[in-house]
């Protein structure tokens, strides 16, 4: 597709921190061109330049600084509206949209467990955009709602799922140690954050335990959780981008390290079979070193859109452990549903 016929998108939330990436990565992208920016009444009427605190590192991309921001009511007009809305909102104003037939490729976590709405992550259950339909009788929308799920639980997933694959999931257990920026900005106090770690984020372990085990799950007209099970301790700490994971698996069939290894290291999925543009070549890297994945050193790995797995090992109790990385608001927000959208292009899916 030309750069002249991409498909116009709204971006929602667009002012936040996950929908100043979501404007980032759609800035030059070859499918998609940010049209229109959505935010609440305090910014609606202002340029995007002015009603948005831009905090990313690279500069604002030029072709936005000039939208006009609209306000949560107002009509949008773009087939496809990708959606960084906070949850107190999100629910009224993207169910509005995919009524009116728009795809909405949503970031909060509103509908992610709705029975009638496909959980998605593009490597592991493509099958489970096929719930649309299902969703559109259900609900009465001639549009739809597709979710990515929580950051933590889209990195951990791509790590489980060529385990599961390969040897089977019986019971998983995950302590995370979560970046900073995922409570959005200002986010943690910098006196809470600063010589701590907080060991608790509201919800976070609940919905890590179910958003795996529906990615990981089957749809056969109706969305079955995978019948494996998850204990999850989630703690924030003091890094800026980047979520760590230390996990423990039990396998239905029992692996070595190195056959673990190996499976990570040849699991590939429907986005690089199809070459979508922002697609890892590799979903899950694996790193040797004794001392990685780190933040600082591997949350950029492949643009931050893969899982980054190190320390691969037996474990006393269970049958193997890791850590794994993910970029936290790359591949674990706006990233996921630009894939997302790229995969339901790709399989003519998006109302254009």
């Amino acid at each position: 597709m030309s750069n002249s016929k991409r498909i116009p998108v709204a971006v929602l939330g667009a002012t936040g921190s996950v929908g100043q990436r979501f404007v980032q990565l759609l800035a030059d992208h070859p499918w998609f061109e940010v049209a229109e920016v959505v935010a609440s009444d305090r910014s609606a009427g202002r340029s995007y330049a002015e009603a948005t605190d831009w905090r990313l590192s690279a500069d604002m991309p030029e072709a936005a600084r000039s939208l006009t921001v609209k306000d949560y009511g107002d009509e949008v007009t773009s087939p496809v509206a990708f959606s960084a809305l906070p949850g107190e909102v999100a629910g009224e104003i993207e169910a509005r949209l995919a009524k009116a037939g728009q795809a909405v490729l949503s970031n909060a976590s509103t509908y992610r467990m709705d029975p009638d709405v496909p959980l998605v992550i593009a490597e592991v259950n493509p099958d489970h955009v096929r719930g649309i339909e299902r969703q559109k009788a259900n609900k009465g929308w001639s549009g739809f709602i597709i979710t990515n799920g929580n950051c933590t639980a889209i990195t951990l997933t791509l790590s489980l799922k060529p385990l599961q694959d390969a040897f089977g999931l019986d019971s998983v257990i995950v302590t995370t140690m979560q970046a900073l920026s995922g409570a959005g900005y200002p986010g943690v106090p910098s006196l809470d954050a600063v010589d701590n770690v907080v060991p608790f984020i509201s919800t976070e372990e609940e919905k890590l335990a179910e958003e795996a085990r529906k990615f990981l799950g089957s749809y056969d007209g109706d969305f079955s959780l995978a019948p494996f099970k998850v204990s999850a301790s989630c703690n924030r700490v003091a890094v800026r981008d980047g979520h760590t994971e230390a996990v423990s698996v039990r396998l239905q069939n029992r692996a070595t390290p190195e056959e673990a290894i190996a499976a990570f290291e040849a699991f590939r999925g429907r986005p690089q079979e199809l070459q979508l543009p922002s697609a890892p070549a590799r979903p899950v890297v694996v790193r040797r070193e004794n001392n990685r994945p780190q933040p600082i050193l591997d949350r950029e790995t492949h643009g931050g859109m893969a899982s980054v797995v190190g320390r691969v090992r037996e474990c006393e109790i269970f049958d193997l452990r890791y850590t794994v990385l993910g970029h936290n608001t790359l591949r674990g927000a706006a990233g996921a549903s630009v894939l997302n959208a790229e995969l339901l292009k790709a399989e003519g899916l998006l109302p254009v």
